[in-house]
């Protein structure tokens, strides 16, 4: 089976029904090629083995069925398509108990933290950002109708849960999270 085809040369990308869309690739405006990234960035971070790898690689299959929903426009797919890729809730629920589960292993957030705490949880944390980046191009989507709203509370409930992973990860290899300290320019001011 090839893994390309002269659309893909073109740079449009398939969807559900009759639609094909312009999509240049590494550069996408759209929704479409982010979750990508985002299953990119997570299995660098089950590579490692960690406990949490068989919930990430449960996701990298969930974010394949988003892909599936943004690919199906309601306005141009036929009802056969939109049945197909219709996105339940089943996913959000997991995830929150998942969060649930790590959360109450953490210390208390007391202030913002930095992207930080080792490579594991720095690899969540920027996979925490690929998802934010896709979460906010998705809601549009949403407020039009085109795409089902559990996608968009998916993929929220996606970056909490990345967090939450990635402060576990740094707790669990004892790597110090840096804490988020405001700039005094007074500050800075007087020592000069």
């Amino acid at each position: 089976m090839a893994v390309w085809g002269l659309g893909s040369r073109l740079g449009l990308r398939g969807c559900f029904g009759a639609a094909r869309l312009l999509y240049p690739r590494f550069q996408s405006r759209s929704p479409q090629g982010v979750e990508d990234g985002d299953r990119f960035a997570v299995e660098l971070v089950t590579e490692k083995g960690h406990i949490f790898a068989e919930e990430l690689q449960k996701i990298q299959c969930t974010l394949q069925d988003v892909g599936s929903a943004l690919a199906t426009p309601r306005s141009s797919a036929r009802e056969a398509h939109l049945k197909y890729s219709t996105f339940e809730a089943g996913p959000i629920l997991e995830l929150e108990q998942w969060i649930d589960k790590y959360t109450c292993q953490l210390p208390p957030l007391t202030a913002f933290i930095l992207p930080s705490g080792g490579k594991i949880s720095s690899a969540l944390h920027f996979c925490r950002a690929v998802c934010r980046r896709a979460e906010r191009r998705v809601v549009p989507l949403v407020q039009m109708g085109e795409t089902d709203a559990n996608v968009a509370k998916f993929l929220n409930r996606l970056s909490d849960y990345l967090f939450t992973l990635a402060r576990y990860a740094a707790m669990k290899e004892g790597n110090q999270e840096k804490i988020y300290k405001k700039n005094d320019p007074s500050a800075e001011s007087e020592a000069r």
